[in-house]
């Protein structure tokens, strides 16, 4: 069986979580915690979101290009399989046995309510058409919110032993891997080009907006890109976050889809928001730039934020 990499948080993150000698602010409440999270209890959590990732990663690696699935149609008739609930089994135990306090929300087996300021957001395969078509750029998603508000991410791809983090005020860290391997992470940045004309567009899939009817703003968006493919879900902003694409687009998401993108987009120097120009887990749109096309991007697609 394929698996997944081991991989660390270097120096300079334990160096930049130093910095934050108060702690991350969050947002006055009456319930009996902290208004903040303090460096000690950020690396945990941020340790503790990776090793999920790890081991949401390798069950779907147990699954993937195997004929050990077969595919099932939720109410909405995506597709769900053994892999995708395997999974998420897995995390919730993780996490209901490390942070029992903590609130919980899955793609598949919905939310658990906390006693906790804390939500942990996760989808173990982000891009189950791809998965189940045996094309490597599914991604597993594991993120962290505080009081609502996004505290950490992770965004996995399992098939191609790549992995992105990031905590708030702590930066952006990538590494890629193989097999058994420890690899320490490298702090990542997003791309400074500053013209769409010379950038890379990507979208998970281009009949969303035909769903939103927001067919004109792809249209002016691809008219404009240098290029556009839909090498989408949380790969495609795994791109961004990582200099590689500069502008991700999607015109229908869920909270699982977006809670650990947020995080990695915004600490590597990017912009992420939904079209209407906030920082919104559950506006059910959102897109990622390298900060410099975002004003563009979002003058196009605001008239079609509902």
């Amino acid at each position: 069986m394929q698996r997944f990499p081991r991989f660390e948080l270097p120096g300079e993150f334990i160096t930049a979580l130093s910095s934050t000698t108060q702690g991350v602010a969050g947002q006055a409440t009456a319930e009996p915690f902290e208004t903040e999270i303090s460096p000690t209890d950020l690396l945990e959590r941020t340790q503790f979101a990776m090793e999920l990732a790890r081991i949401a990663s390798e069950v779907t690696l147990e699954y993937f290009r195997t004929a050990a699935f077969r595919v099932e149609r939720k109410n909405d008739r995506s597709p769900v399989t053994a892999a995708d609930k395997g999974a998420e089994t897995k995390v919730r135990q993780a996490i209901a046995d490390r942070y029992p306090a903590d609130a919980l929300l899955g793609e598949e087996f919905g939310s658990v309510g906390g006693q906790s300021p804390f939500e942990w957001i996760i989808d173990p395969i982000d891009g189950t058409k791809s998965f189940i078509s045996g094309v490597p750029l599914y991604s597993t998603l594991v993120g962290l919110t505080l009081h609502g508000a996004p505290l950490l991410g992770v965004i996995a791809i399992p098939a191609l032993g790549e992995l992105v983090v990031a905590a708030r005020q702590c930066g952006a860290w990538y590494g890629q891997g193989h097999g058994d391997q420890v690899v320490q992470l490298s702090r990542c940045h997003v791309s400074s080009v500053d013209r769409l004309e010379d950038g890379l567009f990507l979208t998970s899939q281009v009949d969303n907006f035909d769903r939103r009817g927001a067919q004109e703003a792809y249209r002016e968006l691809e008219r404009q890109a240098y290029v556009s493919r839909s090498w989408g879900d949380g790969y495609g902003y795994l791109l961004v976050a990582t200099g590689r694409a500069e502008l991700m687009v999607d015109p229908i998401v869920n909270p699982w889809d977006v809670a650990a993108v947020a995080p990695v987009i915004i600490e590597a120097g990017g912009s992420f928001t939904s079209w209407s120009g906030a920082v919104d887990l559950r506006a059910g749109h959102c897109f990622a730039s390298n900060a410099k096309l975002h004003q563009g991007a979002l003058d196009i697609l605001k008239p079609y934020a509902q």
